[in-house]
């Protein structure tokens, strides 16, 4: 079920990292028409994986099967999305969606779209898995119930996706732009998340509980133990919930909310029926040990970080794929969209940073917590000889392995080894505690390396540097494909200013005003450059003068007759610089400090030469 979670979140991470290339290389149609093929071809295959374990269902052991099944439901739903991969990057459907008025103007309706086209995907993969799943565990459920089941798992998901990206489209349509320029800066962007995150954290259960069909446990001696148990633990909780997953059958319980009047505790029916009261009491006490050990809020942590570790990678891959000049002339010479493979590039390292993070960090810490839970039953009881009972029952239902691995648990059976031994000696538990302490130091520690390397790339010198250096790397390489373009010589000049590469302002300034000899900025620029360069190889007052004036003509802004002021001053003309001057001060708006300084020194130095 975790599965869920995994899948749709790539696919929104696949479809939020495209970037539309300018030459899509295929008609509206001809993509259309090859996403018609690629759907009904990985119907047909899927079709056909299943119907090979149906037929195979009476011929092969029961957990020949199982492992059969489950290999199979893997590789489609990885299939699946594949699959949306192409279907966005190679088809390019997105750019084509944008042409619709409906879905131009709403960039989470657009999405929504596409979320509901990957959901396509998955239920064509359930619905196919549904005849092999009904023949191997004889489940007493429809193939509707199995499609809800699965699809209401990945809720917790989408659910705030959709309301964030949905709140985001308001203020971009709403009369308040200062909320808009806010959202649209990287501090805006982070604080936003940031408190949309704590948001759904603290409430977003309110709402799972609806999409998951949960319903308060009847009055009874069950629902009476688990509160019972809950006070004894010093526990709240709002409600205690009937959670009818895959029809109430499947045996399982969790609890989620991070403060107790959203907090609800949810077990299965099939979970009631099949467990003895002792057993049940100690599943119930294995999710109380969630909330003691504040394991839910270490999972908005571990989320958190995840924003952070992708934001940094962000920049890091932006570097690292515009520096490395060897892909760059390969991409060239291959002679595809340098935009395109960027924008796969990126994706394809977003994509792989949260595989990894979710896989080994997130694993890690979920496998661990699990094993902390099941060590507090020690807390409330004196043996986990119940709790190691439920094991063994699940197992047996279920007809899987006990030794089945599982990326966010520990196998049954190695949980089951954990208890024994802490049976013999309660100092596997202190163990086990020093374990996940000393993992959770070492994730901070990695988290505050990652903080320290994107405040480096954003706000530091580095990441000024690093800046000014890939700017110049990209306008090199537009240079290369549009070398007369005025406005990247003048850009080139601009950033040969920022690192004081006079020779390369001057070249480049001079480029652009021979292709452009109208430009107000670039003439002022090299004015500036004749006439203040401290490097005086580069000072020209007479063309300082000539090139300001021209400039000034075209647009006479403060900063364009501050230009001209201090051209004149170059050239002995004190009087006119004095004059002009005061023009420049006149016209200027906000902080008029450094017009009154000009022309304090325009005025000193007139006033030198004619001895007052």
């Amino acid at each position: 079920m975790f599965g869920n979670f995994i899948y749709f979140i790539l696919a929104l991470l696949i479809y939020s990292t495209y970037q539309p290339s300018e030459d899509p290389g295929l008609t509206a149609g001809e993509s259309l028409l090859l996403f018609a093929a690629l759907a009904m071809a990985f119907a047909a295959l899927t079709r056909l994986a299943f119907k090979r374990i149906e037929r195979r269902a009476e011929l092969l052991p029961f957990g020949q099967l199982d492992q059969m099944f489950h290999s199979a439901l893997l590789r489609c739903s990885i299939a699946a999305v594949a699959v949306f991969a192409v279907d966005v990057y190679g088809l390019g459907l997105p750019s084509f969606a944008d042409d619709l008025p409906l879905l131009a103007g709403w960039p989470t309706l657009r999405a929504l779209v596409f979320v509901a086209l990957f959901v396509a995907h998955l239920a064509l993969v359930w619905a196919f898995a549904f005849g092999a799943y009904r023949r191997i565990y004889g489940p007493g459920f429809d193939r509707r119930e199995y499609l809800l089941s699965n699809l209401s798992f990945a809720a917790p998901v989408l659910i705030p996706w959709a309301l964030m990206s949905t709140v985001l489209d308001l203020v971009q349509a709403l009369p308040f732009p200062w909320a808009a320029r806010l959202l649209a800066t990287t501090e805006g962007q982070v604080a936003y998340h940031l408190v949309f995150l704590l948001a759904v954290a603290v409430a977003g259960p309110l709402l799972i509980k609806r999409f998951w069909r949960c319903t308060p446990l009847a009055p009874g001696p069950a629902r009476d133990r688990i509160e019972a148990l809950c006070r004894r633990a010093g526990v709240a909780c709002a409600d205690i919930l009937a959670w009818p997953l895959f029809g109430g059958r499947m045996v399982t319980a969790a609890v989620m909310g991070l403060v107790s009047r959203f907090r609800y505790i949810l077990v299965t029916p099939a979970l009631l029926d099949l467990l003895e009261p002792e057993e049940v009491d100690a599943v119930v006490a294995h999710e109380i040990g969630h909330v003691k050990r504040r394991h839910l809020l270490f999972y908005l942590m571990f989320l958190t970080g995840y924003l952070l570790l992708s934001y940094v990678a962000f920049d890091v891959v932006l570097y690292l794929v515009i520096f490395i000049d060897p892909v760059w002339e390969l991409v060239h010479r291959s002679g595809a969209n340098q935009a395109t493979v960027a924008s796969v590039v990126f994706s394809a390292f977003i994509l792989a940073v949260f595989l990894v993070y979710f896989r080994f960090v997130f694993g890690f810490f979920m496998r661990n917590f699990e094993r902390q839970a099941d060590g507090y039953v020690y807390t409330l009881f004196d043996s986990a000889r119940p709790l190691v009972a439920t094991f063994h029952k699940i197992a047996l239902t279920s007809g899987q392995s006990a030794d089945r691995p599982n990326w966010h648990h520990y196998s049954i059976r190695e949980r089951i080894d954990h208890l024994a031994r802490c049976e013999l000696d309660r100092g596997w538990l202190r163990r086990h505690d020093r374990k996940v302490r000393r993992g959770i130091a070492l994730y901070l520690a990695g988290m505050a390396l990652v903080a320290a390397v994107g405040y480096q790339l954003n706000m530091g010198t580095v990441g000024s540097r690093l800046s000014e250096h890939l700017m110049r790397t990209v306008v090199e390489r537009q240079l290369e494909k549009a070398p007369d373009n005025p406005a990247l010589h003048a850009l080139m000049g601009d950033l040969g200013f920022r690192r004081k590469d006079y020779a390369l302002v001057q070249r480049s300034y001079e480029r652009a005003l021979a292709l452009k000899p109208e430009s107000p900025a670039v003439l002022n620029n090299l004015a500036w450059l004749y006439a203040t360069c401290e490097d005086e190889r580069f000072r020209d007052p007479p063309r300082a003068l000539a090139l300001a004036q021209a400039a000034a003509r075209l647009q006479p802004a403060p900063h364009v007759l501050d230009t001209l002021a201090e051209a004149y001053f170059a050239n002995g003309k004190y009087a006119e610089a004095v004059a002009v001057g005061s023009q420049a001060l006149a016209a200027a708006a906000g902080d008029r400090s450094h017009y009154e300084a000009q022309l304090a020194k325009f005025k000193e130095a007139l006033r030198r030469v004619s001895g007052v």
